[in-house]
Protein backbone atom coordinates (compact mmCIF):
# COMPACT_ATOMS: atom_id res chain seq x y z
CA UNK A 1 0.00 0.00 0.00
CA UNK A 2 1.08 3.92 -0.59
CA UNK A 3 2.24 5.97 1.92
CA UNK A 4 0.69 8.57 0.74
CA UNK A 5 -0.33 11.69 3.27
CA UNK A 6 -3.48 13.13 2.76
CA UNK A 7 -4.11 16.76 4.86
CA UNK A 8 -7.07 18.59 4.48
CA UNK A 9 -5.93 22.30 3.59
CA UNK A 10 -7.81 24.67 5.45
CA UNK A 11 -7.77 28.21 4.48
CA UNK A 12 -6.12 30.92 6.74
CA UNK A 13 -6.91 34.62 6.64
CA UNK A 14 -3.71 35.75 5.72
CA UNK A 15 -3.53 33.66 2.57
CA UNK A 16 -7.45 34.27 0.56
CA UNK A 17 -6.73 35.64 -2.07
CA UNK A 18 -9.68 37.82 -3.31
CA UNK A 19 -11.20 38.56 -6.78
CA UNK A 20 -13.97 41.33 -7.50
CA UNK A 21 -16.73 40.13 -9.85
CA UNK A 22 -19.40 42.13 -11.33
CA UNK A 23 -22.88 40.69 -11.92
CA UNK A 24 -25.55 42.03 -13.73
CA UNK A 25 -29.00 41.76 -11.94
CA UNK A 26 -31.79 43.29 -15.08
CA UNK A 27 -34.46 40.19 -15.54
CA UNK A 28 -32.89 38.21 -12.20
CA UNK A 29 -35.39 36.31 -10.14
CA UNK A 30 -34.62 37.67 -6.54
CA UNK A 31 -34.31 34.61 -4.70
CA UNK A 32 -32.06 32.46 -7.22
CA UNK A 33 -30.09 35.53 -7.69
CA UNK A 34 -29.48 36.60 -3.95
CA UNK A 35 -28.98 32.68 -3.24
CA UNK A 36 -25.78 32.73 -6.03
CA UNK A 37 -24.76 35.89 -4.68
CA UNK A 38 -24.45 34.57 -0.96
CA UNK A 39 -22.28 31.60 -1.95
CA UNK A 40 -19.89 33.88 -3.57
CA UNK A 41 -19.98 36.23 -0.47
CA UNK A 42 -19.29 33.37 1.56
CA UNK A 43 -16.60 31.71 -0.69
CA UNK A 44 -18.53 28.18 -1.10
CA UNK A 45 -17.36 28.30 -4.99
CA UNK A 46 -13.37 27.76 -4.20
CA UNK A 47 -11.52 24.74 -3.37
CA UNK A 48 -10.51 26.12 -0.37
CA UNK A 49 -13.48 26.82 1.36
CA UNK A 50 -13.22 26.78 4.93
CA UNK A 51 -16.47 27.61 7.26
CA UNK A 52 -15.24 29.74 10.17
CA UNK A 53 -13.00 31.80 7.96
CA UNK A 54 -14.02 34.74 5.40
CA UNK A 55 -12.95 33.57 2.13
CA UNK A 56 -16.06 35.09 0.23
CA UNK A 57 -14.64 37.17 -3.32
CA UNK A 58 -16.24 41.22 -3.70
CA UNK A 59 -19.47 41.57 -5.38
CA UNK A 60 -20.90 44.41 -7.62
CA UNK A 61 -24.22 44.46 -7.99
CA UNK A 62 -25.62 46.52 -11.21
CA UNK A 63 -29.01 47.12 -12.08
CA UNK A 64 -30.70 46.21 -8.75
CA UNK A 65 -33.73 48.07 -9.62
CA UNK A 66 -34.76 45.76 -12.75
CA UNK A 67 -34.88 42.63 -10.63
CA UNK A 68 -38.04 40.46 -10.85
CA UNK A 69 -40.13 38.35 -8.54
CA UNK A 70 -42.13 35.60 -9.62
CA UNK A 71 -46.08 35.11 -8.93
CA UNK A 72 -47.38 38.22 -7.59
CA UNK A 73 -45.02 38.78 -4.98
CA UNK A 74 -44.46 42.26 -6.41
CA UNK A 75 -47.92 43.50 -5.14
CA UNK A 76 -48.27 40.82 -2.34
CA UNK A 77 -45.13 40.84 -0.61
CA UNK A 78 -44.15 43.04 2.35
CA UNK A 79 -41.17 44.41 4.08
CA UNK A 80 -41.36 45.08 8.22
CA UNK A 81 -39.47 47.15 10.32
CA UNK A 82 -39.33 47.65 13.71
CA UNK A 83 -38.55 51.11 15.73
CA UNK A 84 -38.28 48.74 19.77
CA UNK A 85 -41.42 51.96 20.35
CA UNK A 86 -44.54 50.55 20.74
CA UNK A 87 -46.76 50.81 17.47
CA UNK A 88 -43.63 51.23 16.16
CA UNK A 89 -44.16 48.61 13.22
CA UNK A 90 -43.72 49.44 9.96
CA UNK A 91 -44.64 48.04 6.43
CA UNK A 92 -44.01 48.94 2.99
CA UNK A 93 -44.62 46.34 -0.13
CA UNK A 94 -42.14 45.83 -2.51
CA UNK A 95 -43.25 47.35 -5.38
CA UNK A 96 -42.62 50.74 -3.23
CA UNK A 97 -39.51 49.87 -1.86
CA UNK A 98 -38.21 49.39 -5.50
CA UNK A 99 -39.38 52.25 -5.88
CA UNK A 100 -38.22 54.27 -2.73
CA UNK A 101 -34.93 52.38 -2.01
CA UNK A 102 -34.06 49.89 -4.99
CA UNK A 103 -31.34 48.36 -3.51
CA UNK A 104 -32.74 47.45 -0.48
CA UNK A 105 -34.45 44.10 -1.73
CA UNK A 106 -31.74 42.58 -2.82
CA UNK A 107 -29.66 43.61 -0.03
CA UNK A 108 -32.03 42.36 2.65
CA UNK A 109 -32.53 39.06 0.42
CA UNK A 110 -29.01 38.31 0.91
CA UNK A 111 -28.29 39.33 4.54
CA UNK A 112 -30.58 36.86 5.17
CA UNK A 113 -28.86 34.20 3.45
CA UNK A 114 -25.46 34.95 5.24
CA UNK A 115 -24.52 34.08 8.60
CA UNK A 116 -26.08 36.19 11.39
CA UNK A 117 -22.76 36.28 12.95
CA UNK A 118 -19.23 38.66 13.05
CA UNK A 119 -18.46 36.96 10.03
CA UNK A 120 -21.45 37.42 8.42
CA UNK A 121 -21.44 41.00 9.05
CA UNK A 122 -17.72 41.08 6.87
CA UNK A 123 -19.03 39.06 4.36
CA UNK A 124 -21.96 41.50 3.78
CA UNK A 125 -19.72 44.05 3.73
CA UNK A 126 -18.32 42.94 0.49
CA UNK A 127 -21.30 43.38 -1.41
CA UNK A 128 -22.10 46.65 -3.75
CA UNK A 129 -25.46 47.17 -4.90
CA UNK A 130 -25.76 49.79 -7.89
CA UNK A 131 -29.72 51.01 -9.25
CA UNK A 132 -27.74 51.75 -12.78
CA UNK A 133 -25.43 49.83 -14.81
CA UNK A 134 -22.57 52.39 -13.81
CA UNK A 135 -20.03 51.65 -10.94
CA UNK A 136 -17.05 53.44 -9.32
CA UNK A 137 -15.15 50.35 -8.83
CA UNK A 138 -12.96 50.01 -12.10
CA UNK A 139 -9.39 50.39 -10.44
CA UNK A 140 -10.04 46.74 -9.07
CA UNK A 141 -10.95 45.53 -12.29
CA UNK A 142 -13.43 43.44 -11.68
CA UNK A 143 -14.68 40.33 -14.02
CA UNK A 144 -17.50 40.10 -15.43
CA UNK A 145 -19.64 36.75 -14.22
CA UNK A 146 -22.70 34.77 -15.55
CA UNK A 147 -24.93 33.09 -14.22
Amino acid sequence: MDTLSYKTISAKKETVQRKWYVVDAEGETVGRFSSRIAAILRGKHKPDFTTHVDTGDYVIVLNADKIRFTGNKMNDKEYLSYSLHPGGLKSILAKNLLVKKPTMILEEAIKGMLPKTKLGKAMIKKLFLYAGPEHPHQAQQPEILKF
